[in-house]
């Protein structure tokens, strides 16, 4: 019910909660705007609204039930066993640091609230005293008939492919399956959920709140690495503005770059948008390092091949087209791009050999 059909006395505190109140008064309880204190016996209780003094132990009763809101919001927020990274997020999802409990509280029960986290959509509602989450995918909010899930570890299967079945090796890529949504969870299953979904990400995300999030830069993570990948210790300057431009954007990922060449020499590629940070380079920036370090060792040599000022278009057409993982999108009958499939394959019939050569230049000159 809305506040306005509240009156005094009409709505109750558990005595649990209640009994809790009057001891922590004692100390002093002061959250969200929520203020009990006792001295002499008596209580006095405030909230933005309000102020109340003088109260016995019946009429702390009363006025604590005419505010249940701030009671029971401070019961479910400072007696839960929760993280610090746990708990500020949660808050975060219900918008804690934005709306007053009371304003929180109606837009709670009347739909929930929303926040999005990558590419889920998170519901908060209310469910008595306490708080219940549904999530899905964020192309599949107020979608009816997805795939229900209760259970946290089925988040890891969801996890695992992409739409098309394809396995996906960095789980911040913006290429999660939809389809499915999680309903009636609790604050602990749904923190495990997104941490399958996204691992790391909230602990992340609190300590760069916390201005402690621990960035390890690129030439510290390069140092560290040994066997066949010690040799990424090569890459600098320019070559890792190539390498964050290739993985570490938006449209690759969803997290927010925060790590550099070093604390000292900053990479100039966009850091991405994204709510969570990421803190270093990641295992598939790694094994790409390894790949381009390897390539980069190669002497540029001039090559002369013969194309229409079109086949050159297209080529580039052919190349943005993968790159931005557009290649599938392109429909057969759209001769028109560059990249479509029957252009490519016309092109491929008129312009490569029998050995598969573009223009048949040979790639070493010592091949025939």
């Amino acid at each position: 019910m809305a506040r306005s059909d509240r009156e005094v006395g009409t709505v109750t505190v558990p005595q649990s909660q209640l009994a809790a109140l009057r001891e922590a008064a004692e100390d002093g309880v002061s959250f969200d705007g929520f203020g009990v204190s006792v001295e002499d016996g008596t209580y006095t209780l405030s909230t933005p609204e309000e102020r109340h003094t003088g109260l016995d132990d019946a009429e702390l009763a009363v006025v604590a039930a005419a505010h249940s809101e701030y009671v029971t919001n401070w019961h479910y927020w400072t007696h839960a066993d929760r993280t610090d990274s746990e708990r500020a997020y949660l808050r975060w999802l219900e918008h804690a640091g934005e709306l007053g409990v009371p304003e929180r509280y109606d837009a709670l029960s009347e739909g929930g609230l929303v926040r999005q986290w990558g590419e889920i959509h998170v519901t908060t509602t209310l469910d008595g005293d306490q708080r219940r989450y549904a999530l899905c995918h964020e192309n599949d909010a107020g979608s009816e008939g997805l795939e229900t899930h209760d259970g946290p570890l089925e988040a890891r299967e969801i996890a695992k492919y992409d739409d098309d079945g394809r396995y996906r090796p960095l789980k911040t890529a913006p290429t999660l399956r939809s389809g499915w949504e999680f309903t009636g969870l609790s604050g602990r299953e749904l923190l495990r959920t997104v941490d399958f979904l996204y691992p790391a990400t909230v602990h992340n995300w609190h300590l760069e709140r916390q201005e402690d999030l621990d960035v390890s830069h690129w030439r510290e993570t390069a140092q560290r690495q040994t066997g066949i990948y010690d040799l990424i210790e090569e890459l600098e300057g320019e070559e890792l503005e190539w390498l964050t431009e290739a993985c570490c954007v938006d449209s690759q990922c969803l997290k927010r770059r925060q790590w550099d060449e070093s604390d000292t020499e900053p990479i100039d590629t966009p850091r991405g948008d994204g709510v969570f940070p990421c803190r270093e380079p990641c295992s598939v920036v790694v094994a790409a390092a390894r790949t381009w370090t390897l390539l980069e060792r190669e002497e540029t040599r001039e090559y002369t091949f013969e194309l229409t000022p079109s086949e050159k278009e297209q080529l580039e057409a052919l190349i943005d087209a993968v790159a931005d993982g557009r290649a599938d999108e392109i429909r057969e009958a759209d001769t028109e791009d560059g990249a479509n499939r029957y252009r490519a394959r016309f092109l491929r019939a008129k312009r490569f050999d029998e050995n598969g050569r573009l223009c048949g230049v040979p790639t070493d000159d010592s091949v025939e």
